[in-house]
């Protein structure tokens, strides 16, 4: 668990400098096991590129969409712990020259909301289009009827590639309805030392650190490249890798999903990263200062935070290369024109704009605003959107594009009308949820109703409003006139205000009384069956390394 960092102590940063949110691993969300498939090899080369099969031809004659000219393929690309503001297409100043490129031939999602500020709180919307507690009170989607398994039912090939994020898992019923699905957890050893190790990319990550000034020299010694010794501790090659070869070989259409968390804590980006989007002067040095900082909790001050921006925007240069990566794959199957590209953020991270560097039980826009860009061959691109959108919108325009029919629980709407032809989105105010304990730093991470107060917000273009459904405390905040969300309106509201008000507690309301609901349908089911299901040994062990117990 690593110590609160709060503004007492610490330099504010400008409000006119976008901030790049930092997550320490207390805060962090991705420890667990689960194994359906085997790990892939990295490539032993130091360039970062694929090390793919042989490119062959893709079946695509043989899809009913590819015939008439439609997409027959889609390629879902998340990226953990992404703000909207930490890349090109939502900010100038930054560097991300595939996403940007996706983002001028797509269309621009500029006000698109997770559904939460967890990745286990986010992901029932982004592969099942439901709230997260809202099918059996559980924080997975097990029962669900999750995108992958409609789409296979409808005859899709499905693939899912997770780079060790342990609540992606089979035991919160993730690879359901996936041919091919691999976490990349490694398994646990019989020794306490081997079962910390595994527990988290995080513990990895910081051996990479630790010993990275080490292997540097080593590496310039035998010649290498001084890149290739930060790469791997992300699983960044092994997801590339996988997904190259579910491309290689399924057959039209498909639907592929990659999860990268190269942009989750602790940075560890390579170096020639850090010079293409800085002044080249943060060193494996200055890395190690401003991680060890955090972790101990020690006084954070604008340099660090600097150094801690600039690490962050490294690894969004990272994933945004690897994402090329993949696009350039698909052009050598001469597949590109057949397949749509959806790329989106899970949940943000906040960077002390409201007192921590992670992404604790807080419901402000640097934790839920996220990028969504919807990459469709044939249509026009630059098309910006600014209506807003929940991220449960991204199983039914996935399904859309593949042609094949939503189910009718799923709660959001497509977007591909808004892609194709310029539709309006629907306009529902997006709800979001958090958990929080008696301290906003409390560990482990909630995993139901009961293990603290639930926080709902209620969102539209302009306004967000917030809730504490146990105690009552409120707050609203207007975010064209602040868009950090520092003023809160609700203890003095204008008229305009307590419109919005009057529009939008209901909304919570009725959102809270159903989750409650099924909290209450599941607590009488596990009475019934005598006991709750228990965590498998593998993935507790990774849980209770960082305190997920």
């Amino acid at each position: 668990m690593v110590p609160d960092t709060s503004t007492s102590d610490t330099a504010e940063p400008t409000s006119a400098e976008p901030t790049s949110a930092e997550p320490t691993s207390a805060a962090s969300d991705s420890d667990g096991s689960d194994s359906n498939g085997s790990d892939t090899d990295e490539p032993d080369s130091d360039d970062p590129g694929l090390s793919g099969a042989d490119a062959t031809d893709s079946a695509s004659a043989d899809s009913p969409s590819s015939a008439d000219g439609g997409v027959s393929n889609v390629l879902l690309v998340t990226i953990d712990s992404l703000r909207a503001d930490a890349i090109a297409p939502y900010d100038d100043d930054r560097h991300s020259p595939v996403l940007s490129e996706l983002a001028a031939d797509g269309t621009v999602f500029d006000h698109s909301f997770a559904t939460g500020n967890w990745t286990p709180f986010s992901f029932p919307s982004i592969l099942a289009s439901e709230p997260v507690f809202a099918r059996n009170g559980d924080i997975g989607v097990k029962e669900s009827r999750t995108l992958a398994s409609v789409l296979s039912e409808a005859g899709v090939a499905t693939g899912g590639f997770n780079a060790a994020n342990g609540f992606l898992t089979s035991h919160w019923g993730y690879p359901e309805g996936f041919d091919e699905f691999e976490p990349f957890v490694t398994s646990v050893g019989s020794s306490r030392y081997s079962r910390y190790l595994a527990a988290h990319p995080t513990v990895e990550a910081w051996i990479q650190l630790v010993t990275s000034p080490f292997r540097r020299l080593g590496s310039k010694v035998r010649g290498d490249s001084d890149d290739r010794p930060f790469l791997d501790a992300s699983r960044m090659f092994d997801v590339e890798d996988a997904a190259t070869d579910f491309v290689d070989d399924a057959d039209d259409p498909f639907f592929l999903w990659v999860h990268y968390m190269d942009t989750h804590t602790p940075y560890v980006p390579a170096p020639r990263y850090i010079r293409e989007v800085s002044d080249g002067l943060v060193g494996t040095h200055r890395m190690l200062h401003a991680h060890t900082r955090t972790s101990l909790g020690l006084e954070v001050g604008e340099r660090t935070l600097r150094d801690l921006r600039t690490l962050y925007q490294a690894t969004v240069r990272q994933v945004d290369d690897s994402v090329g990566r993949l696009l350039d794959e698909l052009e050598a199957e001469g597949i590109a024109d057949e397949t749509a590209i959806v790329v989106a953020g899970d949940h943000g991270e906040e960077f002390q704009e409201h007192g921590h560097l992670a992404h604790y039980p807080k419901l402000y826009d640097e934790l839920i605003r996220v990028p969504l860009i919807v990459n469709v061959p044939g249509e026009d691109g630059g098309r910006r959107v600014s209506e807003h959108v929940g991220l449960d919108a991204i199983p039914p325009t996935v399904a859309d594009l593949l042609d094949v029919d939503a189910p009718s629980e799923w709660r959001g709407e497509s977007l591909a009308p808004a892609v194709t032809d310029g539709e309006s989105p629907d306009q529902e105010p997006v709800v979001s949820v958090t958990v929080r304990g008696e301290e906003v730093t409390e560990q482990p991470i909630p995993r139901s109703l009961s293990d603290g107060d639930l926080l709902v917000s209620v969102r539209d273009d302009e306004w967000t409003y917030i809730e504490n459904a146990d105690t009552g405390e409120t707050e609203l905040y207007h975010r064209p006139s602040d868009p950090t969300q520092q003023e809160d309106r609700s203890a003095d509201p204008s008229d305009e205000a307590l419109a919005v008000v009057e529009r939008f507690a209901p909304i919570a309301a009725e959102h809270v009384a159903e989750l409650r609901d099924r909290q209450a349908d599941a607590e009488t089911a596990a009475g019934e069956d005598g006991q709750d299901e228990e965590v498998d040994e593998d993935l507790e062990a990774r849980l209770e390394a960082l305190g997920y117990r």
